[in-house]
């Protein structure tokens, strides 16, 4: 299995027979590099959204275009977006699973905000945010997407068990380094745990070192665009 960071919240997970575009904004990531786009997208069976905002949804329409890879996400945004011309959407719902090939997505509770952004006519609702429990080759991992921490991460934690953990941390729009390590000691017991909504802009944090302090005898792996972790 590989995972493979995008910048921002995005992800290119391969893992089973299927290689997974989680959150996947490539033009006008600071952090992308828009030269290697066709390497990013390179044998996409699926997309993930966790939610509308344009930092996590704004391609998602171009990405399953160029690449006929269908967008799974919940039901109100997989309306939206299969409304597209030759978009294929998969809606489900908050504790529903689908199988994508060997692996299976579960779709779970998070606690931010979701809109959808239509240019020049302000904002329209996007369905609730969610986050994924994505198993396959004796891991499940667990895609916070932006929220806050939330006593549902109880249940998630020993229900689905997840033993990694890709975990909204920047701050200001989500969980900071602090609170993400302390949810994950709390809720889970991750062996692998990789930030993300982070570095991206000034106004979030740069670096994971909170992070890695609260979470001793874990590994905290700070992804670097387009290297793969292998796991």
């Amino acid at each position: 299995m590989q995972i493979i960071w995008l910048g921002h919240s995005g992800f290119r997970i391969e893992i089973e027979d299927q290689v997974l575009l989680v959150d996947p904004w490539l033009a006008g990531n600071p952090m992308f590099p828009e030269d290697r786009r066709a390497e990013a997208l390179r044998g996409a069976t699926h997309i993930l959204l966790t939610h509308g905002h344009g930092d996590h949804a704004a391609n998602a329409v171009a990405i399953a275009r160029e690449t006929g890879a269908p967008i799974a996400c919940i039901h109100e945004l997989s309306d939206l977006l299969g409304a597209e011309e030759g978009i294929e959407a998969i809606g489900f719902g908050k504790g529903g699973t689908i199988a994508l090939g060997g692996a299976s997505v579960s779709m779970v509770n998070a606690c931010h905000s979701s809109s959808i952004d239509y240019t020049g006519q302000g904002l329209g609702v996007a369905g609730s945010e969610a986050g994924f429990m994505i198993a396959g080759e004796g891991h499940t991992i667990y895609v916070s997407g932006d929220t806050a921490i939330m006593a549902d991460m109880g249940w998630m934690g020993e229900y689905y068990a997840p033993d990694i953990g890709i975990l909204c941390a920047g701050g200001h729009y989500t969980m900071d380094m602090k609170g993400a390590a302390w949810a994950a000691k709390k809720f889970f017991d991750f062996k692998t745990v990789i930030p993300c909504h982070y570095r991206t802009f000034p106004i979030l944090a740069q670096d994971a070192e909170a992070l890695k302090a609260g979470l001793p005898g874990i590994a905290v792996i700070e992804p670097e665009v387009l290297k793969p972790i292998v796991l």
